[in-house]
């Protein structure tokens, strides 16, 4: 088995939740008076940990502001923004085949909060197909490779038996800080050439042809 470990980006890359947190963040940024924020601003630091967005998008803002930006865009990403979210076409069916091969680890490293990670495994029913999973919140965010030493150390996998696969160059730059293999998805919000800049081993342009070379090279 090339990998035991796959360790997947959540937004962008499973889920097709990047309308959501545009209109969520540009709400958000309104209600904090901090000004209109471009749908191009927003997408560039969709997989950035919470408050690192924030700092990307709003340079030199407030203690005070930013905190009303996040609270602003929690409320809207949670409740008062009803854009919809799904699994890209084939992800379920994708992870539950992965996730049913004998020793097969699967995991999630992403710059959601915890809390939003759970809602979204518990109200999709999604969390049973992870062994593993890292947020944000609980550790450093993306770029910096701390959220993956993590993952392998609590698998027991070496570096060289995993991939990370992810629609950003957050997700790929955190891989090849540690000399992981890694994989692009350019259904995401990143552009592929500017995937293609981390060097990824295989670039997806489908959710089909990512589990397709997923389950091949298993």
């Amino acid at each position: 088995m090339r990998y035991r470990l796959m360790i997947f980006d959540w937004d962008g890359t499973l889920m097709d939740s990047a309308s959501r947190i545009v209109s969520s963040m540009q709400a958000a940024a309104l209600e904090a008076e901090w000004g209109p924020l471009s749908d191009e601003a927003v997408r560039d630091i969709i997989g950035l940990g919470l408050p690192e967005a924030i700092a990307t998008l709003c340079p030199g803002i407030d203690p005070v502001r930013a905190e009303r930006l996040r609270d602003r865009y929690a409320f809207h990403f949670v409740e008062g923004d009803t854009t919809s979210m799904q699994f890209f076409p084939g992800v379920e069916e994708g992870l539950a085949s992965l996730h049913a091969i004998t020793n097969q680890r699967l995991a999630v490293a992403t710059g959601k909060s915890r809390r939003g990670l759970d809602r979204i495994f518990q109200e999709s029913g999604s969390g049973r197909w992870f062994h593993a999973s890292r947020t944000a919140d609980e550790t450093l965010s993306k770029p910096h490779p701390r959220m993956l030493e993590e993952l392998l150390a609590e698998l027991e996998v070496p570096v060289n038996e995993a991939v990370m696969i992810g629609d950003t160059e957050y997700d790929l730059e955190m891989a090849r800080a540690l000399g992981m293999d890694r994989v692009a998805v350019t259904y995401g919000v990143h552009a592929p050439s500017r995937l293609a800049a981390s060097r990824p081993v295989f670039t997806a342009e489908s959710s089909a042809d990512l589990f397709g070379w997923l389950h091949d090279i298993k």
